[in-house]
């Protein structure tokens, strides 16, 4: 077999689909001519994978064994039970001859594709993470096609932070598009809701908007600790505590309905509140993992509300230096996201 862009020679099974949707792939750290072999450094497992498996295993120990087993049954991060994975941390080993990612040996990079399509390796146990954090540190490999996309890690930012970034730098990219765009075609800039305000995307999504124009902007969490550091970061105009899974709450708490509400949360059943927060003809932004899609489109359905509904994938061409920009010229920002790693839950 001759290697393909997208990684299909890495597939083991089932035969002949791609990497994300495989069962298993092949997880050699030898590169084929268009790859890139990354040693890898640190993990870093999407909000609603963490939330699902610190829930289901209770002790440090258990958490790794977990992941661990994930890894090993699978050659890939991906959660079976919320399909998704996150990104991780590293620096170059090898570089095929005719990769065209542009990276050389020794750049330390993130990648910025799922690690449900990553060739991965782990090869210490996971003995150094305590299990408290999403970012895991870690020994292994990780293998990059000819069409995967990664970072060089910039110098100004610690690492830990330049991760947490980079994670979610697909929503704010994407949530500046669909703010302009909407501004664009209404002839005035619109109102905008973040369900999941005090999050990583979330704040990141809440920057993005306020830069684009928005009119009135309102972050929804589901705490008052949560609700105090938005507020004191100066992130958005109103924000109100509500739990994004109640659907009515939502709506009491957001009060006049808005023209794009993006969903940032980490927990599933929050499409009804997303939709009926926004008004008809507006668009919901679903950047979640957790979202099912299926609920969003009956919901919509059902509630008789003609909204546009997009799925946040996660690229956005220049997507990585806009997340970045955001965190560098918006202090407000950096103090939610420093806040966040001060305050991680223990296992």
């Amino acid at each position: 077999m001759e290697s393909s862009p997208y990684g299909l020679h890495r597939v083991l099974e089932p035969f002949g689909v791609l990497p994300q949707q495989a069962w298993r792939l092949d997880p050699d750290p030898r590169p084929w001519p268009d790859e890139v072999v990354v040693d890898v450094e640190r993990l870093n497992l999407d909000a609603a994978s963490y939330r699902q498996l610190r829930e289901a295993h209770i002790s440090a120990a258990a958490l790794r064994h977990a992941v661990l087993q994930i890894v090993d049954e699978r050659g890939k991060m991906q959660n079976p039970v919320t399909g998704s994975g996150g990104m991780l941390l590293g620096t170059v080993r090898e570089v095929g001859e005719r990769s065209p990612l542009g990276l050389r040996v020794g750049d330390r990079v993130a990648t910025m594709v799922s690690l449900t399509l990553t060739p991965l390796r782990i090869t210490d146990g996971l003995v150094d993470w305590d299990g408290a954090s999403e970012q895991v540190p870690c020994r292994g490999t990780a293998v990059l096609f000819g069409r995967s996309i990664a970072a060089v890690l910039p110098p100004d930012l610690p690492d830990s932070l330049a991760l947490s970034v980079l994670d979610v730098a697909g929503a704010p990219a994407l949530t500046d598009r669909v703010v302009r765009r909407k501004a664009r075609t209404n002839g005035r800039a619109p109102a905008v809701c973040v369900l999941g305000g005090g999050g990583k995307s979330g704040t990141l999504s809440l920057a993005a908007a306020r830069r684009a124009g928005a009119r009135r902007l309102v972050a929804v969490v589901p705490t008052e600790a949560e609700a105090a550091r938005v507020r004191a970061a100066g992130l958005a105009d109103e924000v109100v505590v509500a739990d994004a899974r109640d659907p009515l709450a939502v709506a009491t708490a957001v009060g006049e309905r808005v023209e794009v509400t993006v969903v940032c949360v980490d927990v599933a059943g929050c499409e009804h509140g997303a939709i009926l927060t926004t008004v008809d003809g507006g668009t919901v932004v679903f950047f979640a993992m957790a979202t099912s899609f299926s609920a969003a489109a009956l919901g919509a359905e059902g509630l008789a509300t003609d909204v546009e509904m997009l799925i946040g994938n996660g690229f956005v061409p220049g997507h990585a230096e806009f997340a970045l920009g955001l965190v560098r010229s918006e202090p407000g920002v950096r103090e939610v996201f420093e806040a966040r790693e001060r305050q991680t839950p223990q296992v």
